[in-house]
């Protein structure tokens, strides 16, 4: 009777939920974060060995120590995310997280060496031993790689035009020009100054639309006056449009809201307005969070005039089939960031939101309808990537 109690409060409170998910990612990330750093204690004994330090043990131990607790810090940090200071973002999170994403790389291949080199070394009669020597190695160049990662690849963003073919668009519409922007999470490790380049990038191209697909913030009511003045900086012939993501109700998603309102952003939340072209209409609308349980794509949907073309805005991919069966012409969606991590040339096949998303980055078809996955501006987690570029997408509207 308990545990039904429980459940029946956890369905009813989205707070409750939202604490019972957190508490579950915690759990889970202290975990692997405790796993990663077994071969990185064991390559620092190394290379103390190899320095001549007379406690070898206690430097690698103090290093794992350090890494762990440093790790209860950052998310206790991030959760709500708030300002600090920039010495304490440039002199502890960021070299940090070069260590933790360095730790990450490190484990894999250790895995792999731990398996493999004991068998290989039985083969040829040789001692069987750990291969310490390499762990050190590889956590040396994870360091390069997530030292990229941190400081320069999750900063430097593209500028995109892509063309997309949708059914039933009115040749009036043909060649309108929509400004796509998707989880931005400005705060902590994407500040407002950063953030507002994208804006600048984004009007330069003379958009007719601006759109923004959720995950403005990354967690808390910190950074509202940031993404409202970043989002109201766009610049369109028809307005600017966003919907909500997951993170945005992290904190208070009406205060959120509010702001936006306020700097003229039209917030879509399970609604939608005609726009209109030389005579011509197409519906634009937008479903609300679906982690929050918050959406519903039948209200969204209610208001379409007949035989008038759909573009949606749906931060989560997974509710693309939904989407497509309900009519939906051109779905816009964000939140999986093209995995933030991905195998170079190979991101839209090999990237880590595979793990968990059938749609991932770029564009897909189902029927008449076309689904387009940004890749995103910002990050969440360790503010890392590799592989994937932050992108200011314009998307060409064609009749097809």
């Amino acid at each position: 009777m308990a545990t039904t109690a429980a459940s029946d409060v956890e369905h009813a409170n989205p707070h409750a939920r939202r604490r019972a998910r957190m508490g579950r990612f915690l759990f889970i990330a202290m975990g692997i974060t405790l796993a990663m750093h077994i071969p990185v204690v064991l390559g620092v004994v190394e290379l103390a060995r190899r320095l001549g330090v007379a406690t070898p043990w206690a430097v690698g131990v103090a290093w794992g120590g350090l890494g762990v607790g440093l790790f209860v810090g950052r998310i206790r940090a991030g959760m709500p995310d708030r300002r600090r200071g920039r010495a304490i973002v440039w002199l502890v999170d960021l070299p940090y997280f070069i260590h933790w994403c360095a730790a990450i790389l490190t484990l894999i291949p250790a895995i792999a060496l731990t398996l493999v080199l004991p068998l290989v070394q039985l083969a040829r009669g040789e001692p069987m031993h750990v291969p310490v020597g390499a762990y050190l190695d590889t956590y040396i160049a994870g360091l390069a790689v997530s030292a990229y990662g941190v400081l320069v690849r999750r900063k430097w963003f593209r500028v995109v035009e892509r063309e997309v073919r949708v059914t039933d668009l009115p040749p009036a519409f043909d060649g309108f020009r929509v400004a796509h922007l998707s989880d931005l999470h400005v705060g902590t490790h994407a500040p407002r100054a950063r953030a507002l380049q994208w804006s600048r990038a984004a009007n330069e191209r003379t958009p007719d639309l601006a759109l923004v697909t959720g995950d403005l913030v990354t967690s808390g009511n910190a950074f509202d006056d940031d993404v409202a003045d970043v989002i109201g900086a766009l610049r369109a012939k028809l307005g600017v449009f966003s919907s909500m993501g997951n993170h945005d109700y992290f904190g208070e998603g009406e205060a959120l809201a509010g702001k936006l309102r306020q700097r003229g952003v039209t917030v879509l939340r399970n609604e939608g307005v005609v726009l209109e072209k030389d005579g011509a209409r197409l519906w634009l609308a937008a479903i609300d969070d679906v982690w929050t349980r918050r959406d519903d794509l039948g209200r969204a949907m209610a208001g379409r005039p007949e035989g008038v073309a759909t573009v949606l805005m749906a931060h989560d991919p997974k509710s693309f089939d939904a989407a497509a069966d309900a009519g939906a012409n051109l779905v816009l969606s964000g939140h999986t960031h093209g995995g933030q991590v991905a195998v170079p040339l190979l991101a839209r096949t090999l990237n880590l939101a595979r793990l968990g998303y059938k749609y991932t980055l770029g564009f897909y078809r189902r029927g008449r309808a076309t689904l387009y996955v940004h890749p995103g501006l910002g990050t969440t987690g360790p503010p890392v990537r590799l592989g994937v570029a932050p992108e200011v997408t314009i998307l060409v509207l064609r009749a097809g």
